[in-house]
């Protein structure tokens, strides 16, 4: 790409050489528009692998495309390090935001299974649970595939899908979820595709074909909501 850098490590030499599994640690960036509003997606791989190439980059690409700025995070295995790293993904995004070009405020973040864990997470409990500095909480949650239950209160807009046929995240585990928050304030939205089983990413040629296309609208409208306050 002539030289231009697509990956951006989110830790310092100093904490990469204290702990090499921080080395591999960092952003893929899919650039959209010069001041555009930015996304992290994160990958699902139940927290044992970073399943990049189809669970984040497609879906990075795409909102690319659309002229977001999306960044894919490759972070490492076991639930409270992809949630530390996230959480310092976040932090280096707001504090790169001028060198990037990418506009921090309404981001939202994105993730299938072990990923959609990681945004939820990141979106209740926020970074400053995670070791960092605290900074705003995102515009929008969309989450693909997760059986995740566990409600705060503490939840911000959030968007999820399923199918109906996944071994791994109970869709009517998601509708609980989802139900929940909706009862606690925040806009909700659901969609559960007959038929389909786990880790379907963009859907396309299924049922969910053009899911990503209604996420990306929820987001938007979110943040116009949070824009208007």
């Amino acid at each position: 790409m002539n030289g231009e850098q697509i990956f951006y490590p989110i830790y310092s030499e100093e904490e990469m050489q204290a702990d090499a599994d921080k080395k591999d640690t960092g952003l893929f960036f899919f650039q959209g528009n010069a001041g555009a509003k930015t996304t992290i997606i994160n990958a699902g791989g139940g927290f044992v692998y970073v399943a990049g190439i189809h669970d984040s980059f497609p879906h990075a690409l795409e909102l690319s495309k659309k002229g977001y700025n999306a960044f894919a995070l490759i972070y490492r295995p076991g639930a409270q390090t992809a949630c530390e790293d996230l959480a310092r993904a976040i932090a280096f995004l707001h504090e790169n935001a001028e060198k990037l070009q990418i506009d921090m405020t309404d981001y939202s973040l994105w993730g299938g299974s072990a990923g959609a864990r990681m945004a939820a997470w990141l979106g209740s409990y926020g970074t400053a649970y995670f070791g960092e500095k605290e900074y705003p909480a995102p515009a929008a949650v969309i989450m693909q595939y997760t059986g995740l239950s566990q409600v705060t209160g503490m939840e911000p807009p959030t968007y999820a899908c399923v199918g109906t046929s996944d071994g791994i995240a109970s869709y009517r585990s998601i509708e609980k979820y989802i139900s929940q928050i909706q009862q606690n304030g925040p806009n909700t939205k659901i969609e559960v595709f007959k038929g389909l089983s786990h880790g379907f990413g963009l859907g396309e040629g299924t049922v969910a074909e053009g899911w990503i296309d209604r996420a990306i609208s929820f987001w938007e409208d979110n943040m116009n909501a949070l824009d208007k306050r």
